[in-house]
C-alpha cells in the first residue's frame, strides 16, 4: 500500500479523495493555487504545497509543478480526481514516466475511450450496441449531407474527441446541417485542439443511465450497478439517483453485460463509467467516463462499497475486494450538485467569500463538499461547490430527506442553484419519473409555472440580483434590511431553502 499520495485537484472532490486516504492510513498532499491557499482541502490534507498561479493552466492543469509538488514531498502515487487532468492520457503517460503512479486507468486506455469514433468502432467489434451513425470522422461536406440523409434527422454531430457538450450540435433538417458542421468543428478545435467530428443519429428524449464499473490490474471486472442522470442542462447533470427506476431486471441485466464488455474491449482497469442513452427499449453506448464520477456517492450508498478506497488499493497493486455476488443494491439514493451560480440569470456563475456556512444532517444525509465558513470562491474554476446525498429505503424517502436536506443548508456570499434543484425534486414530473435528458430544455418557464406565482418569482429574483450585487456583503442581513425586499415570503424562502 501507498505511503504517501498527493491530490492533483481541489474542491470537494479533493476533500473526498484525502478522507479515504486517512481511512487508509495514507499521507496526502495537496495542491493549491494562490486564491485556494486557505481552501477546505489544504486544510484537510496532512501536506499543502503551492502552485504560483491562479488560472487552471498556471496551476492544476500544469504537469511539471505538480510532479515537482509530489516528488519534493516523496509521494508514490498521484490520484487526479476527475476534470483537470484526470482524463489526459499525455499526463497519465507523464506521471508513469516520472516514476509515480497514476491512480487511475492506463494511458492507452483513455486515449482509446478519449475519440468518440475509435471508442464507437471498438464498441461494435465488441457487440456493445451504439446509436447509428459513421465510424469515422467526416470533414467533407458532401459526405455530411449524403450520411445525414441516410440514417434520416435529426443528427447529431459529436466531436471525436470531446466530452461535456462541448463541439456538439443537435440538427433538425438539411437546410441547417452545413452552418452547424462548421459551428461544431470550430468549437472543438478550441476545446480539444482537434476539429474532428462525427455523426450519429439523435435519439430523441432518451434517458440517461450509466453503469459504475471496477477493474482490477489482475484481469477481474465487477459491476456496482446502474446510475441514472437523465436530469441534465445543457449536458452537465444536476440531479442523479441509483438505482434507475426506469428499467427492468431483465433490462438491467443486459445493461450490465453491456458495460462489463466495454470495459473489457479496452483492457480497462481502476474505475470507469460506461455511459448509455436508453429509449424505453433499446441502449446505445454513449461514451466511457475514464475516472471516478462526480456522483459516484449515490453507488457507494446503495451497495456499501466505498469506490475511493478501491481505486487506491487497486492502483498500489491489490486485486479487487469483493466478488460480483456480495454487490446488491440496498435502498435508493439520490444527488442533487449544489453550484455556485444564479439560475434566475441563466445560470451565471457567482463567486466571492462565503460568509455564513451550515451543512445539513441526518439520518441518510451525506454532504461532500469543498468549502466552509472560511471559504473563497473563485472565478477561476468549475463553480461546484458541494453535492447533497440522501439515501432512503426506498425513492421516495430518499426525495422527501433531500428536499428537506437541502433547506437545511445555509451558503452566503454566493448565489447557489438550491432553489432550482428544489423545483425540479418537488415537481411532479420527477416524482412520477416523467422526465429526460431534454426535459430541463423543455421547461425554460418550470419555475414560474410550476413553484410560484409572477409575484413570489418577481421578489426571487430580485433577491438573486441583490445577492450578486453584493457578494462580499452578509447577503441575509442585507436582504433583511433592504427596502426593495419586503415580501415575508422571501424571508421565509430564503431562511428555509438557503
Amino acid at each position: 500500500m501507498f505511503k504517501k499520495i498527493l491530490i492533483a485537484n481541489r474542491g470537494e472532490i479533493a476533500v473526498r479523495i484525502i478522507r479515504a486516504c486517512k481511512e487508509l492510513g495514507i499521507k496526502s498532499v495537496a495542491i493549491y493555487s494562490d486564491i485556494d491557499a486557505k481552501s477546505l482541502h489544504t486544510r484537510l490534507a496532512d501536506e499543502a504545497i503551492p502552485l504560483k498561479g491562479n488560472t487552471a493552466t498556471e496551476t492544476y492543469l500544469n504537469f511539471e509543478k505538480i510532479i515537482d509538488a509530489a516528488k519534493k514531498t516523496k509521494c508514490e502515487a498521484i490520484h487526479p480526481g476527475y476534470g483537470f487532468l484526470s482524463e489526459n492520457p499525455d499526463f497519465i503517460k507523464f506521471v508513469n514516466d516520472s516514476g509515480l503512479k497514476f491512480i487511475g486507468p492506463s494511458e492507452k486506455s483513455v486515449r482509446l475511450m478519449g475519440n468518440k469514433v475509435a471508442a464507437r468502432k471498438l464498441m461494435i467489434k465488441h457487440n456493445v450496441p451504439v446509436v447509428p451513425g459513421s465510424t469515422e470522422p467526416i470533414s467533407d461536406q458532401n459526405a455530411l449531407v449524403e450520411f445525414a440523409e441516410m440514417i434520416g434527422f435529426p443528427v447529431l454531430i459529436k466531436a471525436a474527441a470531446g466530452g461535456g457538450g462541448k463541439g456538439m450540435r443537435i440538427v433538425n433538417s438539411k437546410d441547417e446541417l452545413i452552418k452547424n458542421f462548421e459551428l461544431a468543428q470550430s468549437e472543438a478545435e478550441k476545446s480539444f485542439k482537434d476539429k474532428s467530428v462525427f455523426i450519429e443519429k439523435f435519439i430523441s428524449n432518451p434517458k440517461h443511465i450509466e453503469v459504475q464499473i471496477i477493474a482490477d490490474e489482475s484481469g477481474n471486472y465487477r459491476h456496482l450497478f446502474e446510475r441514472e442522470c437523465s436530469l441534465q442542462r445543457r449536458y452537465q447533470k444536476i440531479i442523479e439517483e441509483a438505482p434507475s427506476i426506469s428499467i427492468n431486471d431483465k433490462q438491467r441485466e443486459k445493461l450490465l453485460n453491456a458495460a462489463i464488455n466495454a470495459a473489457k474491449a479496452c483492457n480497462y482497469y481502476n474505475a470507469g463509467t460506461v455511459e448509455f442513452l436508453f429509449d424505453g427499449n433499446d441502449f446505445y453506448f454513449l461514451e466511457m467516463n475514464t475516472r471516478v464520477q462526480v456522483e459516484h456517492p449515490v453507488t457507494e450508498m446503495i451497495t456499501g462499497i466505498d469506490i475511493v478506497k478501491e481505486q487506491i488499493k487497486i492502483a498500489s497493486g491489490e486485486k479487487i475486494s469483493f466478488d460480483q455476488n456480495d454487490v446488491k443494491i440496498f435502498g435508493h439514493a439520490i444527488e442533487a450538485r449544489i453550484y455556485a451560480e444564479n439560475p434566475f440569470e441563466n445560470f451565471i456563475p457567482s463567486y466571492g467569500k462565503i460568509k455564513e456556512f451550515r451543512q445539513p444532517g441526518g439520518f441518510g444525509i451525506r454532504f461532500e463538499s469543498g468549502i466552509d465558513r472560511y471559504s473563497e470562491v473563485p472565478i477561476y474554476y468549475d463553480p461546484i461547490l458541494a453535492k447533497l446525498i440522501a439515501w432512503g429505503r426506498n425513492r421516495e424517502e430518499a426525495r422527501i430527506r433531500l428536499i428537506n436536506a437541502l433547506k437545511e443548508i445555509i451558503i452566503s456570499g454566493v448565489v447557489t442553484n438550491i432553489p432550482f434543484n428544489l423545483i425540479l425534486l418537488k415537481h411532479e414530473d420527477f416524482k412520477e419519473n416523467r422526465f429526460d435528458t431534454q426535459y430541463i430544455n423543455r421547461l425554460q418557464n418550470l419555475i414560474e409555472e410550476h413553484y410560484m406565482s409572477e409575484e413570489e418569482n418577481l421578489h426571487l429574483k430580485e433577491l438573486s440580483e441583490i445577492l450578486v450585487i453584493l457578494p462580499k456583503e452578509n447577503s441575509r442581513d442585507g436582504i433583511r434590511n433592504s427596502e426593495k425586499i419586503k415580501s415575508k415570503w422571501i424571508e421565509r424562502r430564503f431562511r428555509n431553502d438557503h
